[in-house]
């Protein structure tokens, strides 16, 4: 301070903030309050502001201290939030540090259950339609929990029970704790590595809330929905309910009724089969009897007896066939020859030759070819060719005199 008494507006916001530092009142207050201007910073820590009907202070949440929270703190949540009042010097606003955040009206983790079901189920990571049938028959079965643990133990007694020579591979994990989220992660990985198992049984014996809390952690619960193999959720008591359920193939209300899931019972199995084999084996022989009788009877047939006596009569048909055949085709030749005849005699009878025959000539112009039908047509020294019935006769025209029509123009007799 100066000789005037004035203040520097540093020294006044560090006088203020000596005061509130060393009001013991103001040292580990518990505070309620509607949250609003919430905001996580992308260094991890949180600033949000805290209302009521008639005022609201500014609160800071270092990230050392809101690491372990289990629930997202969001706008309208009303809080208890427990820390110490300061002043932020920079600002010149006094604020509340704030080292712990609780739901005010409900349990932090009941909280932190409903905010992330509703989120991936926002998500479609609990649909319905990408449920996974469980196998009728797993070649292996694999589970994922303690090793010291009872729920191992009713596994195990009852998948041997059920079903005693079923392969079981086991992937240890830390179940409970800050560690299980990653240990169950690992093991569901490791076993989804490993080829030949159809089905995967995930979970652990009952508990409390908080004992149960690493299967509704957000890891675990989408390891279980990126899983290549069907997984069965088998966490706690039949009252319990996890995220892990809402994300597996199928939910087992223990650990002992995801065993009976996951195989079905040998015997009953061998049973079935014997009876399919028994039916299937009746049922040949049954056909082997039908077919059997049917053969019986046709052997039975007379044609069959002596199947010499149907050739015979087939040879016989052969016989007969082929002798009507040489009957019709010698009386189709034998007439056909005669029509051949008759045609052949008309043509004779209408043939030139046979007109020559009887001592008509045919009289054509040499030099031309055409025949002679008139007298006209030629002229003294025109050559002409004759023909007569075996012969042609050259010579030359000495005259031509038109006479009596001939019986046939051309023709000469």
């Amino acid at each position: 301070m100066n000789e005037w008494g004035v203040l520097s507006v540093t020294e006044l916001t560090r006088i203020v903030k000596e005061r509130l530092v060393t009001d013991p009142r103001l040292t580990g207050v518990a505070v309620r309050g509607e949250i609003s201007n919430f905001k996580h910073h992308g260094s991890g820590h949180m600033y949000f502001t805290l209302k009521d009907a008639a005022s609201r202070i500014r609160c800071v949440m270092f990230r050392t201290n809101n690491a372990r929270l289990r629930f997202r703190p969001e706008d309208g949540l009303k809080v208890i939030a427990q820390g110490d009042v300061g002043v932020y010097e920079a600002a010149g606003d006094y604020q509340l540090y704030v080292r712990s955040l609780v739901p005010a009206g409900q349990g932090e983790l009941a909280l932190a259950f409903e905010q992330l079901k509703a989120r991936l189920a926002a998500e479609g990571l609990f649909d319905p339609a990408r449920k996974r049938p469980l196998p009728f028959l797993p070649r292996r079965v694999g589970v994922v929990t303690s090793l010291h643990g009872a729920a191992l133990r009713d596994i195990l007694s009852v998948i041997r029970r059920r079903f005693p020579s079923m392969p079981v591979i086991v992937a240890p994990a830390v179940v409970q704790g800050d560690e299980g989220p990653e240990s169950v992660v690992r093991a569901i990985e490791r076993i989804n590595r490993r080829e030949g198992v159809d089905v995967l049984i995930v979970g652990r014996g009952g508990g409390s809330l908080e004992e149960l809390w690493t299967f509704n952690d957000e890891r675990v619960a989408r390891a279980i929905a990126a899983s290549r193999i069907p997984v069965i959720s088998a966490v706690g008591h039949e009252t319990d309910f996890t995220i892990a359920d809402f994300a597996a193939d199928r939910r087992a209300p223990t650990p002992s009724a995801a065993a009976e899931m996951a195989v079905p019972e040998e015997a009953t199995l061998r049973a079935a089969l014997g009876s399919l084999a028994e039916r299937l084996k009746r049922s040949v022989q049954r056909q082997l009897e039908q077919r059997r009788d049917r053969l019986d009877a046709v052997c039975r047939r007379p044609s069959l007896a002596r199947p010499e006596r149907l050739l015979d009569q087939w040879r016989q048909r052969v016989d007969d066939g082929v002798q009507g055949l040489a009957l019709a085709m010698s009386g189709r030749l034998e007439a056909a020859g005669g029509r051949l005849a008759l045609a052949a005699g008309k043509l004779d009878a209408l043939s030139p030759l046979a007109t020559l025959g009887r001592g008509y000539a045919i009289c054509r112009r040499s030099d031309t070819g055409e025949v002679v039908r008139r007298a006209d047509q030629v002229a003294p020294g025109v050559p002409v060719v004759v023909r007569v019935h075996e012969a042609e006769v050259f010579g030359r025209v000495e005259r031509a005199v038109p006479a009596a029509p001939p019986a046939k123009e051309g023709i000469f007799r």
